[in-house]
């Protein structure tokens, strides 16, 4: 049973780390003046950390109510 609590995990790590990749792209092409560039990747980014935020309440939730079942 932990071992697909775990692999979920992973998943929504991935989330988080192409959030973090795509506001550093932005931050990137901000700073050589792709305007469009950098916008687009900054509402990837805000996509991807949503999803991630998501994910985690829903997982955090779950493992609240499985942890009250087992005590």
């Amino acid at each position: 049973m932990q071992a697909g609590a775990l692999i979920d995990n992973k998943k929504g790590f991935a989330m988080l780390k192409l959030a973090i990749l795509f506001a550093v792209i932005s931050v990137i092409a901000g700073f050589f003046g792709f305007g469009r560039v950098s916008s687009g990747a900054a509402g990837i980014a805000k996509i991807c950390f949503f999803i991630f935020l998501v994910l985690f309440v829903i997982f955090l939730v779950v493992a609240i109510s499985a942890g009250s079942l087992v005590l």
